[in-house]
């Protein structure tokens, strides 16, 4: 097998959604496991709709997701440009072609006569599709139009009889009639640029695509392509139509399912080995038992004979539980680093960090790994040990402190923990055995009033680790703003 070569190539109109991510990473690993090469190539020719701030989003993107191309922008290549909008002259060249040798015609139909038309083989019952009125136009025919104004399109001359094969290596052979299939499609718009069928062929034949992988809703465009492919000359590329997602209720995913974009889930703290790892699975798998690949076993074990034909269902809870397994995996130092900068964006970290404010965050995050499912989370989680001025669930103190006893309660672990040696277990363990013997009460009893007094909350790391994080100082300031602010409230 000569190189393979592969791309993405996304149009820059807005965030890459996970269907793009998904295709992208497909052709990442198709690439990797054959040792060939990954191309990124944007196609920008939607100038109205184009913007170089959604060009950076899809980059940025994609180094998120750690899908390094090898050629595209910023890394230059052999067959660049790597923007459609710098390819102009190349496409205008292999249309005059196409108009030169009679597989490409000027059209002068306006959009409202085909339209009309359009309506009338809708009535008649017949499908949808270009009558060929401006395929055999005489000179003055054209001459006549351009007098009226009339700025003509160029269309591709589809083959009026037989049939285009696609020989997919998803979904086997796909057959297409081509007279009731494949009409005289549009190649260049009346605004000078061309059409996405005729600049992909172009771009992928001259950058010597060997494999294209893209969704199955560009199926039906696929016969057009080789038919442009073999009137040009080219050499055909393999196709593979990879399935659609969809939401849990079997619908195309779309926002009203959430979250769809990839910088959603960067935000909302999904790590890149998650999101890899889950997206390969989309479509895709080894064997029904293995869940969790790394990379290099992604790279070792994809193949596009494993690619299902059937659409692959989103399952955001899934995606949330491999997440989890990934932060578990976290070197502390790893986790560190992903957290940072959700907490400095939180103001919960400054900008530069003390080597002694870092070591205090390495063992809070200690004490909260085992907690997170998503990197974001640990903004609420953390913020206690960060800031004094934490906000109460009034929910749970309305449970847990106006209980009877809650006075006496903090009050006896304020001076517990005023004069313990140390904050740790060994030394405050059995003074909250003796309350619990004082008071009547369970450990429970003791510990959550407390828990509510530091957090704000009922749900924290141990109270121990707690009480050792946060310090003599802090504790004790809490249990007095915590019973200052019950008697404001009149709840003891």
């Amino acid at each position: 097998m000569s190189t393979v070569r592969v791309r993405f190539a996304p149009s820059p109109t807005g965030d890459l959604h996970v269907g793009g991510a998904r295709t992208a990473l497909f052709n990442w690993l198709f690439a990797r496991h054959h040792g060939g090469v990954f191309v990124l190539r944007i196609e920008d020719t939607d100038a109205a709709r184009s913007t170089e701030a959604a060009t950076q989003v899809i980059l940025d993107a994609l180094e998120y997701l750690k899908l390094e191309w090898d050629e595209g922008p910023g890394k230059g290549g052999d067959f660049g440009p790597y923007y459609q909008s710098q390819r102009l002259d190349l496409y205008k060249q292999y249309a005059d072609r196409l108009l030169e040798i009679g597989r490409a015609y000027h059209c002068y139909c306006t959009p409202e006569e085909l339209d009309q038309r359009r309506q009338e083989q809708i009535k008649a019952g017949q499908s949808t599709r270009y009558d060929g009125r401006c395929r055999h136009l005489t000179d003055e025919e054209r001459q006549a139009f351009e007098a009226e104004g009339r700025v003509p399109v160029i269309r591709f001359k589809s083959l009026e009889e037989g049939e285009t094969k696609v020989e997919d290596l998803v979904r086997g052979t796909v057959i297409f009639d081509n007279v009731t299939q494949v009409d005289d499609f549009v190649i260049f718009k009346s605004d000078g640029m061309p059409t996405y069928n005729f600049a992909v062929v172009v771009d992928d034949a001259l950058m010597k695509i060997t494999h294209v992988i893209r969704g199955d809703d560009h199926l039906s465009n696929t016969p057009k392509q080789i038919q442009i492919y073999e009137a040009l000359g080219f050499a055909v590329p393999k196709f593979a139509h990879i399935p659609m997602i969809l939401g849990p209720d079997k619908s195309l995913l779309s926002k009203r399912h959430g979250a769809t974009s990839v910088t959603q889930f960067y935000e909302e703290g999904y790590l890149a080995e998650a999101m890899v790892n889950y997206l390969a699975l989309l479509g895709w798998g080894y064997d029904d038992s293995q869940t969790i690949f790394s990379i290099p076993e992604l790279i070792e074990k994809f193949s596009l004979e494993r690619v299902s034909k059937n659409p692959a269902v989103f399952d955001k809870q899934k995606l949330e539980w491999m997440n989890g397994v990934y932060i578990r995996e976290l070197t502390l130092e790893g986790l560190y680093e992903v957290c940072l900068p959700f907490c400095q964006k939180a103001g919960l970290l400054p900008e530069e960090v003390s080597p002694e404010l870092k070591d205090y965050t390495l063992r809070v995050l200690e004490q909260l790994q085992s907690r997170l499912k998503l990197v974001a989370d640990v903004v609420d989680l953390a913020r206690y040990f960060y800031r004094d001025d934490y906000e109460y669930n009034m929910e749970v103190v309305q449970k847990i402190l106006t209980k009877p006893q809650t006075e006496e309660i903090l009050g006896y672990v304020h001076a517990a923990v005023k004069d313990a040696p140390k904050l740790d277990e060994e030394h405050l363990k059995p003074q909250f055995q003796e309350g619990l013997k004082k008071f009547g009460i369970k450990m429970g009893d003791l510990i959550q009033p407390v828990r509510v007094a530091l957090t704000g909350t009922n749900v924290s790391p141990g109270i121990y680790d707690v009480l050792e994080l946060l310090g003599r100082e802090r504790v004790l300031a809490r249990i007095e703003h915590t019973l200052e602010m019950l008697k404001e409230k009149e709840l003891i």
